[in-house]
């Protein structure tokens, strides 16, 4: 099955970011029908089959013809979510959020736990903000201790604070009360910042969600992920929920077609089929819970708990993430990531997106094959991942 691709050189393109699928098919050529993509986390179950259809076949019109303007997408996807439009801004992707965030709210200092999304250290740093970064320890399984950060942020004397939760690449979760606790004892900043870009992948708690609170406070945004949530990163579309006066800042600043024909689509279909987005919450669930039972029969690897539709997996210290990925690829048409690039961690640690039960097994077999890694290369020999046999209970209580 070998091929000779690796993802070394297509990761140099771009150091904070892992290489997109489509680079990878091409490099790969003739394989590409057969690679299994871990890296970017999805929804596999969203949008249905029917509503693929139902776009396919209405796509030459689609791509013809110009999208409406932001206000009236914006205008359904709150009649959608039962939000006020006035506290809405629909744009191209989070990542576009974050780029107008810092530049028309963040003054001078942002304090950002790490590891996390690299967008949020990257972006402040390229525009010469000072970026105070609040480790979370591997040893406390990366969790984050609001009383500790807030003190932290205090004694920085940072004017912004970000707070991904979930959190990535972990996955861990804030529970809803704490997150409105460090909201309260945050409000003389500038801006709070909550980034909920995997929060409809949480099952911990029901309404996890703190958007209902960033439209009565005056200093709090909630940044929400469409592509994340729906497994359709390549229509680009996030969205921010804050007061009136904030969004109007915010929205002021995007382009007023700042969104395609595809997103539009999407975003009028969403009412009818709220019921089939539900269920595709409660299947990735549990294949979460059946992944983490797969790759926990490897006792080498630590696989920490996750609320999001993705798993932190650290390696041995024998096994080198970039030389797994590699061979991942090559041997088994995988795409897969390390976190070498992320602020904060290091290439022992991986992040595989989560997926259906048939793209897992493949993940499993590629790992039982581990031992092959760096052949002779390796000053200590790479150790050979055993797994157990036993069949994980289905059950996601």
């Amino acid at each position: 099955m070998r091929h000779g691709m690796t993802t070394h050189g297509l990761s140099q393109q771009d150091r904070a970011h892992s290489p997109s699928f489509f680079s990878v098919a091409r490099a790969m050529g003739q394989h590409a029908d057969d690679l299994a993509d871990f890296c970017i986390p999805c929804n596999p179950y969203f949008p249905t089959d029917e509503m693929f259809g139902r776009l396919e076949r209405n796509l030459r019109t689609i791509l013809k013809f110009y999208p409406s303007d932001a206000g009236a997408i914006t205008a359904q996807l709150a009649s959608v979510l039962r939000l006020n439009p006035s506290t809405i801004s629909l744009a191209n992707g989070s990542t576009e959020l974050i780029t107008w965030i810092d530049r028309l709210l963040v003054d001078s200092s942002v304090a950002v736990p790490i590891p996390t999304f690299g967008r949020w250290t990257d972006q402040p740093m390229e525009t010469g903000k000072r970026v105070d970064m609040f480790l979370l320890k591997e040893a406390d399984g990366f969790e984050l201790r609001v009383d500790e950060y807030i003190d932290f942020i205090k004694r920085r004397g940072s004017r912004v604070a970000v707070l991904c939760n979930p959190n990535n690449p972990d996955g861990g979760y804030l529970p809803r009360r704490e997150v409105i606790r460090f909201m309260d004892a945050l409000e003389d900043l500038d801006l709070v910042v909550i980034d909920e870009s995997f929060v409809d992948f949480v099952e911990a708690e029901r309404n996890p969600s703190v958007a209902a609170e960033a439209v009565v406070r005056p200093n709090v945004i909630v940044l929400k992920s469409l592509g994340k949530n729906f497994g359709l990163h390549g229509i680009r579309f996030g969205y921010q929920v804050s007061n009136p006066a904030l969004t109007r800042k915010l929205s002021a600043a995007l382009p007023k077609w700042n969104l395609n024909s595809l997103a539009e689509t999407v975003i009028f279909m969403l009412a009818e089929h709220r019921a089939e987005y539900e269920d595709s919450l409660k299947k990735l669930a549990l294949d979460r819970f059946m992944m983490h039972s797969q790759l926990g029969q490897f006792p080498e690897l630590t696989v920490f708990p996750s609320q999001a539709n993705f798993l932190l997996v650290k390696l041995p210290a024998s096994v080198d993430g970039a030389e797994l990925c590699d061979y991942l690829l090559a041997e088994h048409h995988l795409l897969v990531r390390q976190c070498g690039n992320k602020i904060g961690m290091t290439s022992q640690f991986m992040r595989f997106g989560v997926r259906p039960d048939t793209e897992v097994e493949r993940l499993v077999e590629g790992l039982r094959g581990v031992e092959r890694l760096g052949g002779g290369r390796h000053t200590t020999p790479a150790i050979e991942l055993v797994s157990h046999s036993r069949e994980p209970e289905r059950s996601i209580s």
